[in-house]
């Protein structure tokens, strides 16, 4: 009879902690590197988008209506790309930003800011992080050196039926080698594994979160070091730092979803055509602690869901106004543009922006590179829509002082990205990627971006395809004719991407320290190159397309074969 009894308490007992402990599904998603595209329209090239926030919320609204355990981050990169970022960064800054707008709209739970939103500069950014007013602007290693304390909030703790969800964010540390200090004056980026280590027993001891995540906007690949500094930790923060259950990534435009030392890391790519995901199912027993957990990774597009009818209709004033803002004409062009040509030698594109850089900064030289893939400017009006192809990002127009020597070691660093060392017409002239070994996800093609692949004009100079780094360029003339000398200083103009040691063409290729650029520095814009730029070519009313052959692939017929077969690899034709 005892033992019956005690045997009922037993299993009665069994019972009520099986009723006491219950399952809890979560899903946290993730938007990162939108660049602008908020709406299913390219401004840029006239045409309808594949991503766009208004897809994405689509997807939102199907998946919270189906469970309301719905947690939505953005991991940054969101200020900077389409026109509408631009315009509302710069043209009309009395209206409340109406990218905080959306992301209240759409009831973000936190952002976190990347390196094109501090590239936009304080007042823009901090104007952005004012009108999200209660969302979070999150950024644990951007210190305030004033206070030595986060400029943004470190992380923030959400609750979803009973679990607390503690999300820890930071920033690629590389800042200061791609942006003049202007744009970020009293901050610093700290190492973020060291940043991680420092806050992760802070948030298990004061928050006593069942999950915890972090939203970092930083890539994969942690063997890039730049500025000193590892500018794609995700990974190697997942891998060092315990305590993680899911790592939210972004930065480097590469899909990603997987395990990392049982760490959950996903990167859903760029320009809102997808969203990162993770499915997570935690076991509580009847005391609220953890006894199981599980996350699933995935990458979910948008691309072929409907715009959502509610975001385009709370947002069709902003729509309006960017359509009629990119459609206004600014001069006329005689002859089509094309940015193809600049892979494989001389380009009417290149020599454009060459051209409207000496005569905007009245350098001797110039320095530049496609900062896109493709981009074409057709013959007939041109509009502001067409600045965004002939200047994608909004850096700032730099003279800096080079010595002939620092110059021809410049371009040599600059090749070395672009081309590989020939030995016959069959081989590649381009640096293509070998597999896994791609550049940044809009330049998969390539091993490297060809937005370090800068050129020169105010010289004449030949590239010898079948010499190694160091012994490929030679530089005849300065292009009036004249000597160049490789012990005289010259005023270079280039962009502040550049100047501040972006693409290591200064630092790796003429040699000079990070930390003496500053005092090569000889003058510096107050506003972004493509508005000079648009200014200039405003002025002049027409845009006569010409060829500057200043310079060449050789021996020609080694490099010109190449150079049609990349051509076809990377264009079609």
């Amino acid at each position: 009879m005892l033992f019956r009894n005690i045997l009922s308490l037993t299993l009665m007992a069994l019972s009520l902690n099986n009723i006491a402990a219950r399952e809890v599904n979560v899903t946290i998603l993730e938007t990162t590197d939108m660049h602008g595209n908020f709406f299913p329209r390219d401004f840029i090239n006239a045409r309808s988008a594949d991503g766009s926030l208004a897809r994405v919320a689509t997807l939102v609204d199907s998946l919270r209506s189906r469970h309301s355990n719905i947690v939505l981050l953005d991991n940054g990169d969101i200020l900077q790309g389409q026109p509408t970022a631009y315009y509302y960064n710069f043209v009309d800054t009395a209206t409340t930003h109406p990218v905080a707008r959306m992301l209240n709209f759409l009831g973000y739970d936190a952002a976190s800011i990347g390196n094109h939103d501090v590239e936009t500069g304080h007042d823009v950014y901090d104007r952005y992080r004012t009108a999200l007013g209660t969302t979070p602007l999150l950024g644990a290693n951007v210190i305030d050196t004033a206070t030595g304390q986060p400029y943004l909030t470190p992380y923030t703790v959400v609750e979803r039926d009973g679990l607390r969800i503690a999300i820890l964010g930071m920033l690629t540390p590389s800042i200061p080698a791609w942006l003049p200090e202007n744009l970020w004056s009293g901050l610093r980026f700290d190492d973020m594994v060291a940043t991680a280590s420092h806050w992760i027993p802070i948030i298990r001891e004061k928050e006593q979160p069942h999950i915890i995540v972090g939203l970092f906007h930083s890539g994969k690949d942690s063997s890039v070091i730049t500025g000193g500094m590892m500018e794609n930790a995700s990974l190697e923060v997942a891998s060092k730092v315990p305590g993680f259950d899911v790592i939210f990534f972004g930065h480097d435009h590469k899909p990603h979803a997987d395990y990392t030392d049982g760490v959950a890391v996903i990167n859903p790519g760029a320009h809102a055509a997808a969203v990162g995901a993770a499915d997570i199912t935690v076991t509580l027993d009847a005391d609220g602690n953890v006894t199981a957990k599980s996350v699933s990774p995935r990458v979910i597009p948008v691309t072929q869901l409907e715009p959502d009818e509610r975001f385009m209709n709370e947002f069709s004033t902003e729509m309006k106004t960017i359509s009629d803002f990119v459609d206004r004409r600014v001069a006329e062009s005689t002859d089509t543009l094309s940015l193809r040509d600049a892979y494989f030698g001389p380009s009417s594109f290149m020599t454009l922006i060459h051209d409207l850089q000496l005569a905007i900064s009245g350098a001797d030289i110039s320095f530049a590179a496609p900062l896109t893939m493709d981009a074409t400017i057709a013959t007939g009006p041109v509009r502001i829509n067409d600045m965004f192809k002939l200047y994608k990002y909004e850096n700032l127009l730099y003279t800096i002082r080079l010595s002939g020597r620092e110059i021809k070691d410049y371009l040599e660093e600059s090749y070395d990205k672009w081309i590989q060392t020939m030995t016959s017409p069959d081989d590649h002239l381009l640096r293509f990627a070998s597999s896994g070994d791609a550049a940044k996800g809009d330049y998969a093609r390539l091993k490297n971006p060809s937005y370090n692949f800068d050129s020169a004009a105010g010289i004449v100079y030949t590239v010898d395809v079948t010499r190694p780094r160091g012994e490929r360029i030679t530089i005849i003339s300065m292009a009036d004719g004249t000597p160049f000398d490789a012990d005289k200083d010259y005023k270079v103009a280039v962009n502040s991407y550049r100047a501040n040691g972006g693409g290591d063409l200064l630092t790796r290729g003429a040699g000079i320290p990070l930390n003496q650029l500053k005092s090569r520095i000889l003058t510096a814009t107050d506003k972004d190159l493509r508005y000079y730029l648009m200014k200039e070519i405003e002025r002049r009313g027409v845009i006569e397309p010409r060829v500057d052959s200043c310079w060449k692939f050789i021996p020609e017929q080694i490099a010109a074969p190449a150079a049609l077969r990349d051509r076809a690899i990377l264009f079609g034709r």
